[in-house]
């Protein structure tokens, strides 16, 4: 088995480039350049050509009505939102130079044996891919690690996918929950889906954010979220199909800070309490003795009391210990310890 980055007992910030480089691979560069000293884990490409995506038709179906699109050709979108397999080589080479990981989100089947020449470590399926068996069944051939992303599908659609990787060979599959809309609004997200993908699938689950409000992502990671896949694009950008959904240069290092301390504060997996906050348990009630008692005196409500701080015995014993015998000399104003229940 393959060993996986996704793995480590941390957050996982995947930097998804996408067509942010606007068709030039120098900004391809910047932006992964940009990735890497943000502190993304990885840099994730999408390899595709307009004519393994689409045809060039002009006929009514192929044209976007409505959306951050509205008004183009499907031919057109995607031959502008391409990177170019002739960049692919370069930009591996890049990323390994800057010391960081880098994969792509195969399209099509000639895809993957593209980037299997350049030793892609790992595969994602895409959203709108996710009922495209013949390319899940191709990427998880590899026996590499499979990312799928679940925008618009529903359970059982999961369920096949998941279990389409499963049977062919992947090493292992993460799931991303994920709103396929761009950009995706407050009320298109149930993040409670986390926590029913990992139960379902016993499997790492991330989230998708195609949001343009980091707190999305970060309440996502507090509802059990492993991985978090981002859009960026670098500092002032005006330009780009997917800009208006993507953080913007020193953004990306903020969202990733920000990433950590969500997934901190998630926490451990079992009820904790810390040993800095378990330190104010002094100031709790116990029972304190308020009148002088000799030994053989009866304990009652005159002259035992329920007060702060938790110096003597738990008020537990408060009802329990009235009406009974002191079996020694007790002085007012002090805490009434274990003895006194002997």
């Amino acid at each position: 088995m393959k060993r996986s980055l996704f793995s480590k007992n941390q957050i996982t910030l995947i930097a998804e480039l996408s067509a942010n480089h606007n068709g030039s691979l120098q900004h391809a560069k910047k932006l992964i350049k940009l990735a890497k000293k943000s502190g993304a884990d990885i840099v994730k490409f999408q390899t595709y050509s307009p004519d393994t995506m689409t045809i060039k038709s002009n006929r009514r179906e192929f044209k976007i009505k409505n959306g951050l699109w509205k008004g183009s050709n499907l031919w057109e979108l995607y031959s502008k939102g391409q990177t170019p397999l002739s960049w692919h080589k370069e930009l591996f080479l890049y990323a390994k130079s800057l010391k960081i990981p880098c994969f792509s989100s195969p399209f099509d089947i000639q895809s993957v044996d593209f980037l299997e020449k350049l030793k892609c470590p790992y595969y994602k399926i895409a959203s709108n891919e996710i009922t495209h068996y013949p390319l899940i069944k191709k990427v998880s051939k590899t026996n590499k690690p499979v990312i799928i992303s679940t925008g618009m599908s529903n359970l059982r659609e999961v369920e096949k996918a998941y279990f389409t990787a499963k049977k062919n060979g992947a090493s292992e599959i993460i799931l991303l929950y994920c709103v396929s809309n761009y950009p995706a609004d407050f009320n298109d997200f149930n993040l409670e889906n986390i926590r029913v993908l990992k139960n379902r699938f016993k499997c790492k689950v991330g989230f998708s954010d195609h949001s343009v409000d980091n707190r999305i992502a970060m309440s996502a990671i507090t509802a059990g979220a492993d991985i978090v896949e981002k859009h960026f694009a670098l500092k002032n950008q005006k330009r780009g199909l997917d800009v208006d959904f993507s953080v913007k240069g020193n953004e990306l290092k903020i969202f990733k800070d920000d990433m950590k301390l969500a997934y901190q504060m998630r926490g451990k997996p079992y009820f904790y309490v810390s040993k800095k906050e378990r330190k104010n348990i002094k100031f709790r009630r116990s029972i304190y003795v308020t009148q002088n008692i000799k030994k053989g005196e009866k304990f009652s409500e005159k002259n035992l009391k329920v007060i702060r701080p938790n110096f003597g015995l738990c008020p537990s014993f408060y009802e329990s210990l009235l009406g009974k015998k002191s079996s020694y000399n007790l002085k007012k104003n002090t805490p009434l310890n274990k003895k006194a229940l002997k």
